[in-house]
């Protein structure tokens, strides 16, 4: 092993306790981005940050957005290759808040069956991850006496709010904050607790439609069969989005997608993923999808098309014989590849369109659009982080898909023109945004020497 390295984590180990109190106290700080009553902690949280990062050697600015405050450090410049290090530091709402076992702002380190853990909002969703950047930043301060070279750092608090100001931040800032990679913590390791890089991400289309018939409600008995029924046209243009073998029938709607590497088979093959255990956690056992795909295939690498909610007509108790004058439903499209959301949008809105009668109305409205995100694997960092990854937890890292969109990413790749590289420590029971929300302290401290590794391996 290299010795610097070694050194290194040692200063890790050696100063476990000292980054344990650091991060409780960061928890403390109930930076709630949603809640206009928490604007004031939000920019507490910035400041704690910057406090930390000036005192490390850091260059750190905190820059003021029409919402909460971006934290943006870099260390000196030199000869190494610049990389991007992304986190938050605002938190989820802690209600319902009668269902914590502690207070959510009064973090803890507790002893469950599993190992120790720290307890309260935050800790996995993203101050914890956070800090392992931090930390290892830290340890090798202190074992090189400086920071590594070229780095750039933004923490972001806005995130759980919808990041509402990134994107403009991220044109205005683009030329000091393009760097070769960013480094994205906000994710989990695989389910069995091997670490894992996610290589590529789903993007996301969500669409209302509404569908307007009568005036009003009419009785069944006098109109029914000869007037219109939205929720009847409705029901029928939805059934038909897919076909018998789960492929969506909309035109065009596999353009860009694409078929798996032999890369990435094996390693996903590798991965054991059982379907009907995993689906037996939501008291369900057989699943359904596209015929001659893969489980995992199906949530990481096949886009889809999936009824959200629908409502018309009268559901209440008791019976009411109606055709309902109006009928909606809300659909998402998560997309895969090269898929283009804005194409995806029109092909479904022409799909609805063919389904309407020449006297009833439609409208729609947009819930958002990104595109899916797909790293670029063939850059050696990422081989070179997935073998630092295995040599720090004892078992082959993986790299996987992930099902849901972290759109961070994307702007990433579609704003700056880097890819990210997204590694956090992160395990499927930490209640993230939910009560009693949790961290291992072994994610923590073993992520803080992960990112040591992943350093020097890089430089």
């Amino acid at each position: 092993m290299d010795q610097g390295l070694e050194q290194v984590l040692a200063k890790l180990d050696a100063g476990r306790d000292a980054a344990l109190d650091r991060l409780l106290a960061f928890l403390r700080i109930p930076s709630i981005s949603t809640d206009p009553a928490h604007k004031s902690d939000v920019r507490d949280a910035a400041e704690w940050l910057r406090a930390q990062l000036d005192d490390l050697g850091f260059q750190t600015q905190i820059h003021d957005t029409p919402g909460h405050p971006m934290v943006v450090a870099r260390s000196q410049p030199g000869q190494a290759r610049p990389l991007l290090f992304y986190g938050h530091y605002d938190v989820q709402p802690v209600d319902p808040l009668n269902l914590w076992n502690s207070p959510p702002f009064e973090p803890r380190i507790e002893e469950t069956p599993q190992g120790q853990v720290i307890r309260g909002r935050g800790a996995a969703d993203d101050k914890g991850q956070l800090m392992t950047f931090v930390e290892a930043f830290r340890a090798w301060r202190d074992v090189h006496g400086e920071l590594p070279s070229d780095l750039i750092l933004l923490f972001e608090g806005e995130e759980e709010s919808g990041s509402p100001s990134l994107q403009p931040f991220l044109r205005e800032h683009a030329v000091d904050l393009r760097a070769s990679l960013a480094m994205i913590c906000d994710t989990s390791m695989y389910s069995d607790g091997r670490p894992a890089i996610t290589t590529q991400l789903r993007g996301l289309v969500g669409q209302e439609v509404v569908i307007r018939g009568a005036d009003r409600d009419l009785h069944s008995g006098s109109f029914g069969g000869l007037a219109a029924n939205p929720i009847m046209i409705l029901a029928q243009a939805l059934a038909t989005l897919k076909d018998d073998q789960g492929r969506v029938t909309l035109p065009g709607f596999y353009e860009g997608v694409q078929d798996l590497t032999d890369e990435l088979r094996r390693d996903w093959d590798a991965l054991g993923f059982d379907a009907e255990e995993f689906l037996s956690g939501v008291d369900l056992k057989t699943p359904i999808g596209e015929t001659g795909r893969t489980p995992l295939e199906m949530v990481w690498n096949r886009p889809t098309c999936e009824i959200n909610g629908i409502a018309g007509g009268y559901a209440g108790d008791g019976f009411k014989t109606v055709l309902p004058a109006e009928a909606r439903a809300k659909v998402s499209f998560r997309l895969t590849g090269t898929q283009d959301p804005e194409k995806i949008r029109a092909a479904f809105q022409d799909h609805i369109r063919a389904h309407i009668p020449a006297d009833c109305s439609v409208e729609f409205h947009d819930h958002g659009a990104s595109p899916a995100s797909v790293m670029d694997t063939s850059d050696p960092a990422f081989a070179t982080a997935k073998d630092a990854l295995g040599r720090e937890w004892g078992r082959e890292a993986a790299y996987i898909g992930a099902g849901g969109s972290i759109p961070i990413a994307g702007d990433f790749k579609q704003i700056l023109g880097m890819d990210s590289m997204l590694i956090g420590f992160g395990r499927d029971d930490d209640r993230i945004h939910s009560p009693n929300e949790k961290y291992d302290v072994n994610s923590f401290t073993k992520g803080a020497r992960s990112w040591a590794r992943i350093l020097t391996a890089l430089r």
